[in-house]
């Protein structure tokens, strides 16, 4: 019945197999020995007050360890999917035939196990054999599941997710640590990387573009570690995040004259704070007549413009070597005539280039850096020049920053999950030896909602935009009502 998949020799043994097999005990299904019958404890007596278990709890227990016999089912049904399908010949097999070969597979073991199951479970079964087969197992629905923004995995019985900012757990696990680094080690093989003691931790990209890091025992104490930033499929422009309330239409009609006149703009937050969101919705300014070079440790920028090149850095590789650095990337476009270079984080040696890059006619470019507000990027930006040890007074790397970086946006999350554009900060120049700075946009938090909702709004800060005279010369003449505090 499944001859095209199935490897050469299995139809002659499964001919000479007996037509029936004596049901086994489930014990024996999920490769273990018959447990001999343990003897009847005495149940202790219920403590004062107590109350005999509730019907929930009862449909609790029911429901886990019906989840537990399927599981040890799947395990058994998988091993001999192993066994009977021809890995090799399945490249080429649509979706439907494998389906259909996998479930005549399993409906045939399952009447040799003497398991019976109702068509919502049949199914159930046969989709996630499916997701083993072909797909990362249990994390599969979480990958098609739009809702989900992260993934993150910490042990094979711990799985938890985000949706709207906000983490919960999951009751999806897997069988056992063997079966979590399964899944691990098919993601990285796919990619051309390796992950195991000697090298126990490794940063890859999922086939649809989601961001993968993992790390395996013995750094990772209590089980593998997995976390996996999806990629989102539609791209959120301007229009969007101004409907989700990250910022206003008067700060996108600023952040719009900025980009189209070519300042230099740097985008600061925190982790998940929405950095690379906000850096793909602001290259939307950008005409699409420029050629725009984009530099990377993992591809995530969706631009939407003709002339893209899109360049990512590499590991070393097993002997340690031929690894190639976001600096080597951000040299070498400096010679392949960009008129703006977007790199997608700056977080270390590369900061050279970059400010050179935007001190010397590469005007417009872009970049993201980890800080919490717009002092404290400048300040990362200092640190990292020292870190990359250039012998440079401070005097000197700071007119270097003011020189380079025109404005700085500082993106973040609340803790109620929301993410906020909460400080839009332009650098105007040197003021002894200090960096002067002034902000234009800010959110104010105004109080909390009792479901814990952030209670806040946009303003400006009445301050005159430094660059104003700037954006009038080429076409974008803002209203001074746009720099009025809300409530004048």
């Amino acid at each position: 019945m499944f001859s095209r998949f199935k490897k050469p020799d299995q139809s002659a043994v499964r001919a000479a197999a007996p037509a029936s097999t004596p049901v086994r005990p489930l014990s024996e299904v999920a490769g273990q020995p018959a447990q001999p019958a343990r003897p009847t404890t005495v149940a202790r007596k219920p403590m004062a007050g107590g109350q005999p278990p509730s019907a929930q709890a009862v449909a609790a227990d029911k429901e886990k360890k019906r989840k537990e016999r399927m599981g040890e089912i799947k395990v058994e049904l998988h091993k001999r999917l192993l066994d009977n399908l021809n890995l090799s010949a399945l490249e080429h097999a649509t979706e439907a035939d494998l389906k259909q070969e996998i479930s005549a597979i399993a409906a045939e073991a399952m009447d040799e196990i003497g398991m019976v199951l109702n068509k919502d479970e049949r199914a159930t079964l046969n989709q996630e054999l499916y997701d083993e087969v072909m797909g990362l197992g249990p994390l599969e629905p979480l990958l098609k599941d739009e809702t989900v923004n992260d993934i993150l995995v910490n042990g094979p019985q711990q799985i938890f997710v985000e949706r709207a900012g906000k983490l919960t757990l999951t009751d999806i696990t897997f069988k056992d640590e063997r079966h979590l680094l399964r899944i691990i080690d098919k993601i990285v093989s796919a990619v051309g990387r390796r992950v195991d003691e000697s090298n126990p931790y490794v940063d890859a990209r999922l086939a649809d573009g989601s961001r993968f890091n993992a790390m395996v025992p013995p750094v990772a104490v209590d089980g593998s570690l997995v976390s996996i930033r999806k990629f989102k499929k539609e791209k959120l422009g301007v229009d969007d995040l101004v409907r989700f309330g990250a910022f206003t239409e008067e700060m996108a009609a600023y952040l719009q004259a900025a980009v189209a006149t070519r300042l230099n703009v740097i985008v600061s937050g925190g982790t998940g704070s929405g950095k690379t969101t906000t850096l793909n919705a602001l290259s939307s300014f950008i005409d699409n007549h420029e050629r725009i070079l984009t530099i990377e440790d993992t591809a995530e920028l969706q631009l939407q413009q003709t002339h893209v090149g899109r360049m990512e850095s590499r590991p070393p590789n097993v002997e340690g070597k031929g690894a190639v650095t976001q600096r080597d990337c951000l040299r070498n476009a400096l010679r392949m005539r960009p008129d703006r270079i977007i790199v997608g984080e700056t977080r270390g040696e590369e900061v050279i280039d970059m400010l050179q890059a935007m001190n010397t006619g590469h005007d417009g470019s872009m970049t993201t850096i980890h800080a919490n507000s717009a002092r404290d990027g400048i300040s990362r930006l200092e640190n990292m020049v020292a870190m990359a040890g250039i012998e440079m007074p401070l005097k000197a790397v700071r007119a270097q920053i003011a020189s380079a970086v025109n404005l700085i946006v500082q993106a973040s999350r609340l803790q109620d999950g929301s993410r906020r554009m909460t400080s839009i900060t332009e650098i105007t120049g040197m003021e002894g030896e200090v960096i002067s700075m002034q902000e234009i946009f800010r959110y104010e938090r105004l109080g909390i909602q009792p479901d814990g909702k952030i209670i806040g709004r946009f303003t400006a800060t009445g301050v005159r935009s430094a660059f104003a005279d700037r954006f009038k010369q080429w076409g974008y003449d803002l209203p001074p009502s746009i720099y009025e505090p809300v409530g004048t």
